[in-house]
């Protein structure tokens, strides 16, 4: 006679655990998780990992083309474009983390609002409609130039020209979770709009936000480098990855040196957040999964 022995039941697992596990599964995820933590580990010890002083000048070394000892060679000013690259780092990844930190909460309190309150809805989304009739560049470029040219400016300028896409997105989501049952459930039970809104509602709506949000700090990255181009990005000397190019664009016959490592600086940065916004995407994206 056998005696059937039952198997212990697996825990289910929670919705949050269930998403780092397709995370780590996600090929696209991990390589850009790794790019851009790399990327962000270089701007973090800048100081330490410099050769030399980003801003000094050394006019013996001058157009000096790479070697042993300035590994991406100098500029027309001697100075190590090493160390200028990866202090750029520093200053275009903050400015693509603050443009994506403002774009965010903006973005949400704007589509939060019109999606949720339909009296609202028409004329927030209507002087949206108009700010996205220019192209982001083009805003971002106008705004900049009105403010001035430093950090802070072209991060004020791009959020303002990255903003109204982000909050038709966060509308969209905002109007398709609450017509879900669970919304008006929590409304039967007396919970205020606010409560509904903050409570049940944006957390349900963050997938698409924290894509969107990727892609918004990629676009800073490369919008960054075009203002720094046409001379309204952060002012020289300070260095970032668009400064170095438009530094450069001079000379770029002689020494492409100088354009072209921080070119592959700003590819780089910009394939790894796309791998990571892509990965995350795959993963909170229910349309994507099969």
């Amino acid at each position: 006679m056998s005696i059937a022995i039952a198997k212990p039941e697996l825990a289910p697992r929670s919705p949050t655990m269930i998403v780092i596990v397709r995370l780590f599964q996600s090929r696209s995820f991990l390589i850009g998780a790794a790019l851009v933590l790399a990327i962000a580990l270089v701007a973090v010890f800048a100081d330490v990992l410099s050769p030399y002083d980003p801003l000094r000048n050394s006019f013996r070394t001058r157009l000096r083309p790479p070697d042993s000892t300035f590994w991406f060679g100098t500029d027309h000013f001697g100075r190590d474009i090493l160390s200028r690259v990866i202090h750029g780092a520093r200053i275009s990844l903050v400015i693509g983390l603050m443009t994506a930190l403002l774009t965010g909460i903006a973005g949400t309190m704007i589509g939060a609002v019109a999606g949720f309150f339909p009296t609202l809805d028409n004329p927030i989304m209507r002087l949206m409609d108009a700010l996205m009739a220019f192209p982001a560049i083009v805003l971002a470029i106008a705004v900049a130039a009105v403010l001035g040219a430093s950090v802070v400016n072209v991060i004020i300028a791009l959020s303002i020209a990255t903003t109204p896409h982000t909050a038709r997105i966060v509308r969209a989501s905002v109007l398709v979770v609450r017509e879900r049952e669970f919304i008006e459930a929590a409304r039967a039970l007396g919970a205020s709009d606010l409560r509904v809104l903050c409570r049940h509602v944006m957390p349900n709506a963050f997938g698409p936000l924290i894509v969107r949000l990727t892609y918004v700090f990629a676009t800073a990255i490369l919008a960054e480098a075009a203002l720094s181009f046409i001379g309204v990005g952060p002012p020289p000397p300070a260095p970032s990855f668009g400064s170095i190019i438009a530094q450069g664009r001079d000379f770029i016959t002689e020494a492409p040196w100088i354009t072209i490592f921080p070119g592959l600086a700003i590819i780089v940065s910009v394939l790894g957040l796309n791998l990571l916004g892509d990965g995350l995407r795959d993963v909170l994206d229910p349309r994507m999964r099969t």
